[in-house]
């Protein structure tokens, strides 16, 4: 039976999805179920969590909260007995926010709901005060650039997708300061807002003079809109103390369950421990944080000791600077042509439902069985698309990588902002999230055959 299904595995490598069927599901239901089953008789998952959250707060990169909760981790994974526990270090970037404010001077006073942008420069003590110019697209702005000299640039763009969006965040400073704008303003990346400014990096181009850049809330940015559209002068003060320090000195943690037969083989499962500091980083990715290192302690306590070795790595600095996962890409680049999958949890532990995939021919086809173990909770469907910010160094070197698909309704109402906390989170959602990672990456690092690897992208040489 086992050459069969080696057989099996091998001819799904090579031929078409549409044609090959494995059996990976039927060898592993039995196990799968039990796991599932032993994750949601508590809520250990959620409680771990909310007690890292609440103890330690935010975790910005080179920020001593971060420092002192990965130094925890540590600690608690020796304690829960996984094995090769310990941080590889990683210089990471050092920014720091500072007092910050804006506060409408014209037509009214008022104060305003901001949040500066990741990276972002400050300005100086007495801060930036100037008239407002809204635009609602950089081709907007290109058109009316004759009018941006010395004001502050309002991009108020509507929430469409994080994609689309998000591109104004990363690039207002830049296209503000070409034109002769004092600083970029946006409004708020959120598809639903209470006065809620979002933050998130932002970054600047070396040809142009570095402006201060900051969120408004939707509702706040929605208002200076109008007001403008009526014809009144809007003039706001902007006063941000916000510097870049040189590198700080932090770590990837990493822990194991070593393999029984190919221990230099490896499955790759995390998120990242890092987060803005607004809020907990309860959702981005405590929880993905949590669930990956609650997984490997579910395979562990069900018993099981897998053919290969699986590995939790929780990444540093994905948030504003990504130098976790290329750090680890980098430190292990001569064993990546044995790392057999790599997983990262970052879009929040929702109610799982299914996983996304990026891989080689055939990895699709693969993927839908495994999927299948997971029919008790609605999270059957596999999809393409499966590699993050974390494991994307990994995946352009060949490496497959897989993603829990959830349910991504509340993500960007609270995604970088005060918003995120541990009240955002449901326990048995969150244990969802725990059995998919365990069972995957159990069933990855035990199974006969492999996934299919991925091309290699010029960004992996």
């Amino acid at each position: 039976m086992k050459n069969q299904f080696v057989l099996a595995c091998a001819s799904l490598v090579l031929a078409s999805p549409l044609v090959a069927q494995t059996p990976i599901a039927d060898r592993y239901r039995a196990t799968a179920n039990r796991m599932i089953a032993t994750e949601f008789a508590d809520s250990s998952a959620w409680n771990r969590l909310a007690e890292m959250t609440d103890k330690f707060g935010h975790r910005l990169s080179g920020s001593e909260s971060l420092e002192r909760t990965i130094d925890w981790i540590l600690v608690e994974m020796k304690k829960d007995g996984l094995e090769n526990v310990h941080g590889e270090k990683v210089m990471v970037p050092h920014w720091v926010r500072g007092e910050e404010s804006a506060s409408l001077i014209s037509p009214r006073a008022t104060p305003l709901h901001m949040t500066g942008l990741g990276r972002s420069v400050g300005t100086e003590k007495p801060g930036i005060t100037a008239p407002v110019m809204v635009v609602g697209s950089y081709d907007e702005l290109t058109k009316r650039a004759a009018e941006a000299k010395g004001k502050m640039v309002l991009f108020d763009v509507p929430f469409t997708s994080y994609g689309q969006t998000v591109r104004y965040r990363g690039g207002a400073a830049t296209a503000a300061a070409r034109v002769g704008a004092v600083a970029a303003l946006i409004r708020s990346v959120a598809s639903y807002s209470i006065q809620s400014p979002h933050t998130g990096a932002m970054g600047y181009d070396t040809t142009v003079v570095k402006i201060p850049a900051a969120a408004l809330s939707v509702e706040d940015a929605l208002m200076l809109h109008r007001m403008i559209n009526r014809g009144e002068k809007v003039v706001v003060n902007l006063k941000m103390s916000a510097q870049t320090l040189p590198d700080a000195p932090s770590r990837n943690v990493i822990a194991e369950i070593r393999g029984s037969e190919k221990p230099d083989e490896v499955v790759v499962l995390g998120g990242h421990v890092d987060s803005w500091d607004v809020g907990q980083g309860a959702m981005d990715d405590g929880g993905g944080v949590v669930a990956a290192w609650e997984a490997l302690k579910l395979i562990k306590r069900t018993g099981l000791r897998p053919r290969r070795t699986v590995r939790v790595v929780l990444w540093t600095n994905e948030e504003n600077g990504s130098r976790g996962g290329v750090g680890y890409r980098d430190a292990h680049r001569g064993e990546l042509d044995k790392h057999v999958l790599a997983m990262e949890s970052d879009n929040g532990v929702f109610k799982v439902r299914g996983l996304g995939i990026s891989a080689g021919a055939g990895g699709l086809a693969m993927a839908q069985d495994i999927a299948s173990l997971f029919s008790s909770f609605d999270a059957n469907k596999a999809t393409e698309g499966g590699s993050d910010a974390d494991t994307d160094p990994l995946n352009a070197l060949g490496v497959p990588a897989i993603s829990p698909n959830v349910d991504g309704t509340r993500y960007f109402w609270f995604h970088h902002s005060s918003g995120d906390t541990m009240d955002k989170l449901d326990p048995h959602e969150m244990a969802e999230n725990v059995a998919f990672l365990a069972v995957t990456a159990f069933v990855a690092a035990d199974m006969p055959g492999y996934l299919p690897r991925s091309a290699v992208r010029p960004e992996g040489r």
